[in-house]
This record gives structure tokens, C-alpha cells and sequence, in this order.
């Protein structure tokens, strides 16, 4: 399935030494991202985005509140949670086939198997021919496309990505958002993005939650019902564009306030 509910998560860290306040990084989120859907989380940097995620990963734990997969709590990590994150963490001394299948082998799939079902992957990604390079070897696109494979061959319900394609230049950026569109209409998995792209949030999504700044609240739930591929020319892009721009605008108005008007005192 692949069903995430969030509902009413805070998540407060201690102050860092003695007599440092609490810093409160969310504070009753809650939403739901359905089965099969693609959703993009988007805010200012420090609104608790990413801290969401790990803890829809089981990297880190809620203070209250709790996240659910397919009405199980969410614990530590498990194989039905997959990550992809911004700097590629490939192995550097395993080959591209190493890498997509070392998942496989931590879950004890059998080696022919193992390799099958990597090579499907790497297809899937478009590396054919590149199965025995190292990752030194690759182009930052295309060690991306290695960590996407590495994910999506342990058969996830849902892909979590912290800012994948954050790292790479214009132009691999828009080509992996093209991949992952095709990738999504292929596989028909849950997937939840974390980003700072507008555009990409738009690109990519059926949803996008955009959130406050720090604690983190959700602002708005959007629906992204245009179809895809998705051209940002279009003026139903540009208009949703616009929307979510003055949302997050306001946000940063709203929080600056405060700010500019004790500096013209």
C-alpha cells in the first residue's frame, strides 16, 4: 500500500548547553499523503522539512504526536521506507551493480536474484553500460540516478528524497525531474519530496504541502491536478506558481515584521 499519516507532530531538540532554550522544529503537523501519490513538502530553510522526513524515515522520533504507514506507527527504518538523499551516499569502492544491489544484499536475496533485479533498476534509470564503473567514474547526474536505483530496488512502499537533485547543475536538474516523472507513472509508488524548488514542487507533484516557517505548521494543501509532463509555460502552472510564491512571501513578511519595524524606532 503506502498510506503516510502525519498527525499532530511536534518535534522539540534540547538547547544545546546549559540555559539554551528548547527549539521547538515543528508543532502539530498533520496531513495525510495517499497511496500512490507523489507529494512535495516545500518551505523556507529551518521549517522543520527535513526533521519531518527523518521521522517519517525512522532516522529520528517525534516528540508527540506520531506518523503511521498503512496505520502501523512508524519505528526505526525499515525496507518499506527507502531515502534518497542530496549527496548520493554511494559506497566509493563498490561498482554501480554493487551499489543499487546492496540493499538486496543486506535483505539475504539470493545472489542471481540480487543481480536481476539490479539490472533492472540500472536499466530503469537509464545507466545500461555502466554497471561495472565506480562512482568516481560518474557524473554527479548520473550517481543520482545510481542512489534512485539503490532505493527503488529494495521494492519500497513509499521513496522519501531530501532535495535529490539539490546539488546538480540546471540542466541535470531538469533532466532527473523528467526521469522521475517517467519513474513515478512506471512504478506507482508513495513518494514524498522535500524541497526548496517551486518549480520543481509544481513539476513533479499531485500534492504539496507548504509549511511555516519555524515551529513548522502546515500553511496550505495543495492538489496538483494538471496532467503530465508538466511545461512551466503553461499558465496554469504559472498562475499555481504565483499562489504557492505568495504563500511563502507572506510567511517570510509575516516573520520579518516584527524585525523592520523595531529597526525604523
Amino acid at each position: 500500500m503506502g498510506v503516510l499519516d502525519v498527525r499532530s507532530v511536534v518535534k522539540i531538540y534540547p538547547g544545546h548547553g546549559a540555559g539554551d532554550d528548547p527549539v521547538k522544529a515543528l508543532a502539530d503537523v498533520s496531513f495525510t499523503v495517499r497511496e500512490n501519490e507523489f507529494c512535495s513538502i516545500l518551505g523556507h530553510s529551518g521549517c522543520g522539512k527535513t526533521t519531518l522526513l527523518n521521522i517519517m524515515a525512522g532516522f529520528d522520533a517525534a516528540t508527540l504526536g506520531e506518523i503511521t504507514l498503512d496505520g502501523r506507527p512508524i519505528g526505526k527504518p525499515g525496507w518499506e521506507r527507502a531515502m534518497i538523499f542530496q549527496d548520493y551516499a554511494l559506497f566509493p569502492w563498490l561498482t554501480v551493480l554493487g551499489n543499487v544491489g546492496f540493499g538486496l544484499d543486506m535483505k539475504r536475496v539470493p545472489a542471481a536474484e540480487r543481480e536481476a533485479i539490479a539490472k533492472r533498476q540500472i536499466a530503469l534509470v537509464g545507466l545500461n553500460g555502466f554497471e561495472h564503473r565506480y562512482p568516481h567514474q560518474l557524473s554527479g547526474g548520473m550517481r543520482q540516478r545510481v542512489a534512485i536505483a539503490r532505493a527503488l530496488a529494495v521494492d519500497p512502499s513509499v521513496l522519501l528524497m531530501d532535495e535529490p537533485f539539490a546539488a546538480l547543475d540546471a540542466q541535470n536538474r531538469s533532466m532527473l525531474q523528467d526521469e522521475m516523472v517517467r519513474i513515478f507513472m512506471e512504478q506507482r509508488k508513495t513518494m514524498v519530496l522535500v524541497t526548496h524548488s517551486i518549480e520543481e514542487a509544481i513539476k513533479l507533484s499531485d500534492r504539496i504541502i507548504v509549511m511555516t516557517r519555524r515551529p513548522g505548521r502546515v500553511k496550505a494543501d495543495i492538489e496538483v491536478r494538471m496532467s503530465r509532463p508538466r511545461a512551466e509555460e503553461d499558465p496554469e502552472f504559472v498562475a499555481l506558481k504565483a499562489r504557492i510564491r505568495d504563500l511563502i512571501h507572506d510567511e517570510f513578511d509575516l516573520s520579518e515584521a516584527p524585525a523592520a519595524a523595531a529597526a525604523t524606532r
